[in-house]
């Protein structure tokens, strides 16, 4: 076999010039197209996170049926579906009649306040109190139990000064359903009057 670079009537000089720009370049497309060990792997971790993140999307979408039983349940409950402009007092008047039962004193009540997101209205209010640490706890536990709307946000105590009881401030939140539907009642179908029967009348002959 003849070699190409014969038919180019080359010096021996050129030739290795021409061999040696032919290995360049060819290096070039090895490093720069043929991928790189680093890349793969880089490229694997990718697709195996895509994956992932894939499986919890569909396990999230496959459960879409139960978080929206779980919001109708929340809306269809009572106390979610207090009336805007009884929510404050229906508030205040909770916490009060429990701290009746509980035995909790009440010393001073602070400015009720407002705040909103999409779904839920809340009532937050300071209540000053006095009581041992059984009243205070069993106060605490009956306002956040069962379907209770009432939570303690926030609670600082200490020892009143005869140290025989407790005495603090207690923050706590009520959370309202934002815009509770009106249950209206059924209409009911009336009937169309009969109009009165028409009265025979005969001829006498």
């Amino acid at each position: 076999m003849t070699n190409p670079l014969d038919k180019l009537n080359l010096r021996p000089f050129e030739r290795r010039l021409v061999v040696g720009v032919l290995l360049l370049v060819f290096l070039i497309v090895v490093i720069w197209i043929c991928p790189r060990p680093s890349d793969w792997s880089e490229a694997q971790y990718r697709l195996a996170d895509a994956r992932a993140k894939l499986a919890d999307y569909e396990a999230a979408i496959a459960q879409k049926g139960d978080y929206e039983k779980k919001i109708r349940e929340f809306e269809s409950e009572g106390a979610a579906a207090v009336a805007p402009d009884d929510q404050a007092n229906q508030f205040l008047r909770t916490v009060q009649n429990q701290a009746a039962v509980s035995g909790v004193s009440i010393m001073s009540i602070a400015r009720q306040t407002t705040a909103t997101n999409v779904f839920f209205l809340e009532q937050r209010q300071t209540f000053t109190v006095q009581a041992n640490e059984e009243q205070l706890v069993d106060f605490l536990y009956q306002l956040g139990s069962g379907d209770s709307i009432i939570r303690a946000r926030g609670l600082s105590l200490r020892p009143n000064p005869p140290r025989q009881q407790l005495s603090g401030n207690i923050d706590l939140v009520a959370s309202y359903q934002k815009n509770p539907t009106a249950k209206t009642a059924p209409a009911t179908k009336t009937s169309a009057p009969t109009p009165p029967a028409k009265k025979s009348t005969t001829k006498k002959p």
